[in-house]
């Protein structure tokens, strides 16, 4: 029986606590484990951006951080959960120290996120590092194997990377030859919102599926734009990706 694959995406139907408590336990030995979590912005870029696209066909996890994203993925029949970048990194975060020996490293968007970063891993006992690439970093490859080659000195079992998409998963996605056996989470300003830097909708908010305009009303001029654009690109991926499973049906 052939499975409907939404977007052609292997879509996972593990929660957060599974992924983070793998990942703990067990550090991949054939390469990087890297786990996306598609919101609509990210499902309009990899209809224009082949590297986004080629980082999620290799992905180890893919989750479904955004509520349209979800609904899509049980219209095509697929019983995927909303697993956002935020519950990741919550559970990640919080399991510290952790029950089986690992070094962290993250690559975050500034010095300030960074200093934070280190402060967290210095209270709860974790071996960790931490890098601040310059803006534009993906556009340069020599500094981008430096920085491979740094977390892969570190013998990094689990990376987080925070400089939002899709920097993040197609550094790790290119870059992967380089990089250490690890899982590689990619989830954004996951990071800032749980060290307390940047403020979350509450809960009802979240619950509502409204996070989204809670995000809009914190960041109108950087966002309304943006989520324009996602939206409207969302929408014909939908409708392509419609079309792709008639064709598929057919043949």
């Amino acid at each position: 029986m052939n499975v409907t694959r939404p977007f052609g995406l292997n879509l996972s139907t593990e929660s957060a606590r599974d992924i983070v408590s793998t990942a703990v336990r067990q550090t991949p030995v054939d390469g990087v484990a890297l786990v996306v979590t598609p919101n609509i912005d990210h499902i309009a870029t990899i209809r224009r951006s082949p590297a986004l696209a080629r980082a999620y066909n290799k992905a180890a996890r893919i989750v479904c951080d955004g509520w349209p994203v979800q609904l899509y993925a049980r219209f095509c029949g697929v019983p995927a959960a909303r697993v956002t970048g935020c519950e990741i990194t919550a559970e990640l975060m919080r399991l510290a120290p952790y029950p089986f020996p690992q070094r962290l490293f993250f690559v975050v968007d500034s010095a300030a996120t960074g200093q934070a970063v280190r402060s967290w891993a210095a209270c709860h006992g974790v071996e960790n590092g931490v890098a601040v690439p310059p803006f534009g970093f993906d556009q340069d490859p020599e500094y981008c194997a430096r920085l491979a080659k740094t977390i892969r000195e570190h013998r990094t079992t689990v990376l987080v990377m925070a400089v939002g998409a899709p920097r993040s998963e197609v550094f790790v996605d290119t870059y992967r030859e380089l990089l250490p056996p690890c899982w590689a989470f990619c989830v954004g300003q996951a990071v800032k919102i749980e060290l307390g830097l940047v403020r979350r909708a509450s809960s009802r908010w979240q619950s509502a599926g409204l996070e989204w305009l809670w995000r809009l009303s914190q960041e109108p001029s950087r966002l309304t734009k943006r989520y324009v654009s996602a939206s409207i690109g969302f929408g014909f991926a939908v409708i392509e990706d419609q079309f792709r499973i008639l064709r598929e049906s057919r043949s």
